[in-house]
């Protein structure tokens, strides 16, 4: 029991397997009201008031903060069928895309991209992830050679589009639909401020929604056309199949699985890079370390470069909160949960764990390749999720990333002008502003 539970008005059988779940004054939510605080601050003070089993109130009904390993594990992996999604809050934009999805439509979904990010499915795409990598290492040359500054999150998302583009479509991205997609990122960017009704907040970004349409149309069209690109069918053409056999797999459905797959695809990945290299300016001997790994043995390198991006992910995890709905009534962590109960699960809060992580807060990606080097509990990391709703392109995501760093980090340090002092939490953790750099040539064995 925490130490503060009693300060919260808990008594010593309020940890009794049962009881209630312990909540929070009302006067600390307040008080987060009043100061116009990020969400993720409100849930910092329940956790370390209360627990990792915690609740809170918005409203008249409690909403329960889970950050507790074995909890997480409870909701997410082995009980996910008590803790559902109602829906997602990026709905509008991608429809009924395998991540809103839910029931049986979301199995018969997930099933058929499953086969997409695993063993052979993966295999059939690094070849567009290297693709994707030569272009920016191209484009980092010229900024290299000008002295020209560049924003790292925008490069980020450049090359992270291009690869999910590439791996739709068989395609590189080009300037034009590079230029319409940008209104992915803008209605992604919007869903915190839009309207709570969903006919005005669809409204507030009709433009961009039609733009979005417009693309994944043309794109369809030209897939079921047989254009394949250079390297061949990609993951339209896998969807376009199945339409073949499924009626479910209307055009309406394609369009909300390109989407979908456009915005998970390329949204975190982009960003956990661009926080990678924001801590690598803070933290320059991790990246002499990593490439100095195994005296030079690319397999070596490869993991030092894996662990890399392990810890960004440690610090600022793709899904920092995972929204569920208690459909029965259950005991969590000792504690009673009833029936319709929200739940969020904060994987951005474990993650910070001082108990789980030894000085949480500081840049070490040495848990990730030393011998005890990290917590071994299954619920303590979860960047991407676990459980059934794990995210399904996390082998995508790991192997995109390192690709690129094998490309740009023997080749390129940064200097950055300024950094954000703040992070966004929107659908991702976010820096909280622009990150311009400039570059200049490593010279410590870049790849050709």
């Amino acid at each position: 029991m925490p130490a503060d539970a009693t300060e919260a008005g808990l008594s010593p059988a309020a940890s009794r397997p049962g009881s209630p779940v312990p909540e929070v004054e009302s006067a600390l939510v307040e008080r987060w009201r009043s100061e116009g605080g990020e969400l993720v601050d409100l849930l910092s003070q329940v956790r370390e008031r209360c627990g990792g089993v915690a609740a809170f109130r918005l409203g008249p009904d409690p909403t329960v903060l889970v950050t507790d390993p074995e909890a997480v594990q409870h909701v997410l992996a082995h009980h996910a069928d008590r803790y559902v999604k109602r829906s997602h809050r990026a709905r509008l934009l991608i429809g009924d895309g395998v991540l809103a999805a839910t029931g049986s439509a979301w199995k018969q979904q997930r099933r058929l991209l499953q086969s997409q990010f695993t063993g052979t499915g993966m295999r059939r795409y690094e070849l567009r992830i290297t693709g994707a990598a030569r272009t920016t290492a191209a484009r980092w040359a010229d900024h290299a050679r000008t002295g020209q500054t560049l924003d790292v999150g925008r490069e980020m998302h450049r090359f992270a589009l291009d690869t999910i583009w590439r791996s739709l479509t068989g395609h590189p991205l080009d300037e034009g639909t590079e230029g319409e997609l940008a209104a992915v990122a803008a209605v992604v960017a919007a869903l915190p401020t839009l309207p709570a009704d969903a006919t005005d907040a669809r409204s507030a970004v009709a433009a961009d929604l039609a733009r979005i349409d417009a693309v994944a149309r043309h794109a369809i069209e030209a897939a079921r056309g047989g254009a394949a690109g250079p390297d061949g069918p990609g993951l339209l053409h896998v969807l376009l199949d199945a339409a073949t056999e499924r009626p479910a797999y209307t055009d309406r459905l394609i369009r909300d699985e390109l989407v979908t797959l456009l915005v998970a695809g390329h949204e975190t990945t982009a960003t956990t890079l661009t926080w990678l290299y924001l801590l690598l300016d803070r933290y320059p001997g991790a990246r002499a370390e990593a490439l100095a790994a195994g005296g030079g043995d690319p397999a070596e390198r490869r993991r030092a470069i894996q662990a890399l991006v392990n810890e960004a992910l440690r610090l600022y995890p793709s899904a920092w909160i995972l929204p569920r709905h208690a459909t029965e009534d259950d005991t969590l962590g000792g504690y009673t949960v009833a029936a319709g109960t929200d739940i969020l699960v904060c994987p951005y809060l474990t993650h910070r764990d001082r108990e789980l992580w030894p000085d949480p807060e500081r840049f070490d990606p040495r848990r990730f390749t030393t011998p005890d080097g990290r917590t071994t509990h299954p619920g303590a990391y979860l960047p991407f999720g676990i459980g059934p709703r794990a995210c399904l392109g996390l082998q995508f995501a790991l192997r995109e990333a390192t690709i690129l760093l094998e490309h740009l980090l023997p080749a390129y340090t940064l200097s950055f002008r300024s950094a954000p002092k703040t992070a966004s939490f929107g659908i991702t953790v976010r820096p909280g502003g622009p990150t311009p750099a400039t570059l200049e040539p490593a010279h410590s064995g870049a790849i050709a």
